[in-house]
């Protein structure tokens, strides 16, 4: 049964995400980010610019591609398609609109909800889904300019 954090609040869900994603990233952790196609592409275009001091390594891997094998241990992966993702990860990021599909496989899902109202909408429907799974959901409201 997955934790749900639910960072919600944010005023810049790609920039807010680089930030969680560098934070997991030094403290070794493989996960999954899940979204919209457009969303992924953005995000994949942020993490190599965002801090000029460092990069994140990331794979992005949309509309079930295969990638070749040498890349499976990327620690990052940005995907519109969480379940089909290779290796253990346990961590799962959602910048999508609705549940994830293959959410039930990570021990963890960070759920990130802007202050946008059909966002904030929509993040609702999908606190009530996770916990309809009966999965724990904690919420953690962000700050404007707060890091994960």
């Amino acid at each position: 049964m997955p934790q749900v954090e639910f960072h919600h609040g944010i005023g810049d869900k790609q920039a807010y995400a680089c930030r969680l994603l560098r934070k997991a990233s030094r403290a070794g952790v493989q996960l999954v980010v899940t979204g919209d196609v457009a969303a992924l592409q953005a995000l994949d275009r942020l993490l190599w610019v965002f801090d000029d001091q460092e990069f994140l390594p990331h794979v992005l891997s949309t509309g079930g591609a295969s990638l070749p094998e040498r890349l499976h241990a990327t620690p990052v992966w940005l995907s519109d398609d969480p379940a089909s993702v290779p290796g253990a990860r346990s961590v799962l990021v959602n910048l999508g609109r609705e549940v994830p599909p293959g959410a039930e496989r990570f021990d963890r899902l960070f759920d990130l909800v802007s202050s946008q109202p059909d966002d904030r909408q929509e993040g609702r429907a999908r606190w009530k889904a996770y916990a309809a799974r009966g999965w724990d959901v904690r919420p953690h409201e962000v700050k404007e300019g707060a890091a994960p």
